[in-house]
């Protein structure tokens, strides 16, 4: 099996399993699965990390982290109308625009409902210029009463995108989830090889509802030295938007940034690193905006700090219950998380 292919069918497996922030425990548990037969070590917090240890062929005498968050967008029912309506509120930075008429799973049951708004013959000239307000939505579940919508919802149940991981196109891949199941995915296949070093890998939690806390739990416990973190990121490379607008593109490669909300990465492995990818024949590309934040912001700045690289792939209409990726470029992505984990070692 090819490392793309074996890659691509990794993050099917993740995509079609759900895990809001604050709800991962089934992710965590396919990635425990996936990796327990490969791992020298392995274990959860109580934030619900997931640490996996594995031995190379070398010990590496400063930590090298390489992460990536576990949770997805989503939601949360937030109360039961009389009606048997669930009222709810997001559970990371989902757009209001792309949530109405979107079919979900409700709670632990993964109960079949929909984001509803009402009729459009019944709203004002002004309502239809506006995006609806998230307080004027609610998700509908078949139920004719707060009594019987009470038997499949309760206060506080996650709600989940319904779209199926599919592929379609030249090469391309539509899921929920892919932000950012495709960075554990990375993850999950470099433990599956011989490694060169040895390396700590953490499947972090609570990432898309700010502040990082898992990442920064991780960083407090492992100390690294050396970290990679790997997510999906905005790919701008659709109608209406020009060129000198689009902070990534697909079909141009890996992404690498040098900055975002919450981190400056360094020049000097920035550079490094670029050159590497250039002689190793990687395609890659700059983020070029610096939007939006990541677990490196709490990477590289717990305990005592750490220098890293964060890397992602260019994936279209992030946030959404529809995510797009190119599957070159995340074979771009693996190719340079494996120079990465192998060339980033203690005379670096």
């Amino acid at each position: 099996m090819s490392d793309l292919k074996n890659l691509t069918e990794i993050l099917e497996t993740l995509c079609n399993v759900d895990g809001v922030a604050g709800y991962e425990d089934d992710v965590r548990e396919t990635i425990e699965d996936m990796v327990r037969p490969c791992a020298d070590e392995m274990f959860a917090d109580t934030l619900g990390n997931l640490f996996v240890f594995k031995k190379g062929k070398y010990r590496r005498e400063q930590v090298l982290a390489v992460c990536a968050h576990m949770d997805e967008v989503g939601f949360m029912v937030s109360r039961i109308t009389d009606n048997g309506m669930l009222k709810f509120v997001t559970v990371g930075g989902v757009d209001p625009r792309v949530m109405i008429g979107r079919k979900l799973k409700v709670g632990p049951k993964k109960v079949p409902g929909v984001i509803s708004l009402k009729a459009i013959h019944l709203t004002t000239p002004a309502e239809r210029q506006i995006a609806p307000p998230v307080e004027s939505l609610y998700i509908d579940i078949g139920a004719t009463s707060k009594q019987e919508a009470m038997k499949y919802a309760q206060i506080g149940d996650p709600c989940y995108f319904d779209s199926p991981f599919t592929r379609f196109g030249d090469r391309h891949i539509v899921s929920k989830a892919i932000d950012d199941r495709i960075g554990c995915s990375v993850m999950v296949a470099l433990l599956q090889e011989e490694l060169e070093y040895d390396t700590w890998f953490v499947f972090a939690t609570n990432e898309e509802i700010g502040g990082n806390r898992g990442a920064l739990v991780a960083a407090n416990r492992l100390h690294p030295r050396w970290f990679l973190n790997m997510e999906g990121t905005t790919a701008a490379d659709m109608p209406g938007v020009p060129v000198h607008g689009q902070s990534t593109a697909q079909g141009k490669g890996v992404v690498i940034s040098i900055m975002d909300k919450t981190s400056i990465y360094q020049r000097d492995i920035i550079d490094r690193f670029t050159k590497r990818a250039d002689e190793e024949g990687i395609h890659w590309q700059y983020r070029r905006s610096g939007n939006g934040g990541t677990d490196a912001g709490s990477l590289h700045t717990a305990s005592g700090g750490a220098t890293g690289l964060g890397i992602a792939s260019p994936t279209r209409y992030i946030h959404c219950a529809c995510n797009v990726v190119y599957e070159p470029d995340l074979d771009d992505m693996l190719k340079l998380a494996r120079l990465f984990v192998k060339e980033c070692n203690d005379n670096a």
